[in-house]
């Protein structure tokens, strides 16, 4: 099975990440040779992917190298233009394209999005100006947490947009404190499986920094949430994945945005968590037509997963602080500023982690995964390894082993 990602950033990356889990040959195509997934694909093809001169020509006819026979396309990208150019090329080619355009049309737009969840009668937070500050203004496009604005106070607000004519495209909705979820839903019409719940960690600007599962929450606020995402797949005819996100406040879940595409971060804690890979079962779904994947892993004993980002350096940490090293646990935008990134087993004792690490580099990122049987092992297996992060010294450093050389493509 040879799977083709286009984009190679974090969507691409974790497409790459799980297409390699299931034992896949991969072809990443980008732009940019650099991009953080660039160093764990099969084979790269540097290539710009747009239309050429007019619509009626296919990309990527003259696209150099050699194409390997692919088995299925898989976007890792959120651009409109590109993911029609790829749709065209997928019909051109005769290859399964694991992506719903227009599913992801619809869920691209918060407004739209949540338009879907007032149509269908979903909770979820209320409309400025019918409620309370705190409010959080966002734009209506953006992906994550680009753009997002808290504002305590009606002055603030208003300082920030005195004009309201600018506030158009924007959501603007009650702030809801409390803890965040997230849900995948993978499927086509008729036959949709919701899969694990997963917790949401942010950092200062609203960016998620972990991710853990399983989580504890009441089981019926999962079935809940289970159900409420299962109805949305089948309202918006999903054939592919999507994800529901969500905060619990007061005793229900508050729905915050969908997508309709393979998310970063919450599939590979689910890979770890319960053996079920998304890239996996959309391999199944696009080109047999089942979802035999998913059906056969036993689900009832996840195990206990903590996914976070972090980012060291050695240079900026005081005499003082009593560590050599310093480590902050920041939201995953930082690690497509460090790439390209490799996988290593046993990194500090996580199980495996993702990292820009190399000997000798000062300044490095790292995707962190721990797991184990129970919630207080996996924490102590955490805490274990910063500590050792934080304390190693340069020697320690310059004595890991290198780690494998991208190869030449």
């Amino acid at each position: 099975m040879l799977i083709a990602v286009v984009g190679g950033k974090l969507q691409g990356l974790e497409a790459v990440y799980l297409a390699r889990k299931a034992g896949w040959e991969t072809l990443l195509i980008d732009k940019n040779p650099n991009v953080p997934a660039a160093r764990l694909c099969g084979h790269f093809i540097r290539f710009n992917f747009v239309w050429g001169k007019g619509r009626e020509r296919f990309p990527l006819l003259e696209i150099p190298g050699h194409i390997p026979d692919i088995d299925m396309i898989l976007p890792a990208l959120e651009d409109r233009p590109t993911l029609e150019a790829i749709r065209a090329w997928a019909r051109y080619l005769g290859i399964p394209l694991a992506f719903d355009l227009n599913a992801f049309t619809l869920s691209s737009s918060k407004l739209e999005s949540d338009a879907l969840f007032n149509k269908m009668d979903l909770p979820a937070p209320r409309y400025w100006p019918g409620c309370r500050f705190p409010i959080v203004v966002k734009p209506d496009q953006a992906s994550g947490s680009k753009g997002v604005e808290v504002y305590e106070t009606l002055d603030a607000f208003k300082k920030a947009y005195g004009d309201s004519s600018t506030t158009n495209r924007m959501v603007i909705q009650e702030y809801i404190t409390g803890p965040s979820y997230s849900i995948e839903v993978i499927g086509s019409p008729g036959r949709y499986r919701a899969l694990q719940v997963t917790g949401l960690g942010m950092d200062a600007v609203y960016d998620c920094n972990q991710v853990t599962a399983p989580i504890q929450l009441p089981d019926k606020l999962i079935k809940n949430f289970e159900s409420m995402a299962v109805d949305i797949a089948q309202q918006i005819n999903l054939c592919g994945v999507m994800d529901l996100e969500a905060v619990h406040h007061g005793d229900q879940l508050k729905l915050l945005e969908i997508d309709a595409r393979l998310p970063s971060q919450t599939p590979m804690a689910v890979y770890w968590s319960t053996g079920i890979n998304m890239v996996e079962a959309l391999g199944d779904l696009f080109c047999q037509g089942t979802l035999r994947h998913i059906d056969r892993i036993e689900q009832q004993n996840p195990r206990h997963v903590i996914l976070e980002h972090i980012r060291v350096s050695a240079e900026t940490v005081p005499p003082e602080s009593g560590s050599r090293n310093r480590l902050e646990i920041l939201g995953e935008r930082i690690m497509a500023e460090d790439g390209p990134l490799s996988v290593v087993p046993g990194f500090f004792g996580a199980d495996e982690a993702i990292t820009s690490f190399s000997p000798g580099k000062p300044d490095w990122v790292a995707t962190m995964i721990f797991t184990s049987d129970r919630f207080e092992d996996t924490m102590a297996k955490r805490n274990l390894a910063y500590d050792q992060i934080r304390n190693a010294s340069p020697e320690v450093f310059e004595r890991t082993e290198p780690l494998d050389p991208p190869e030449n493509r």
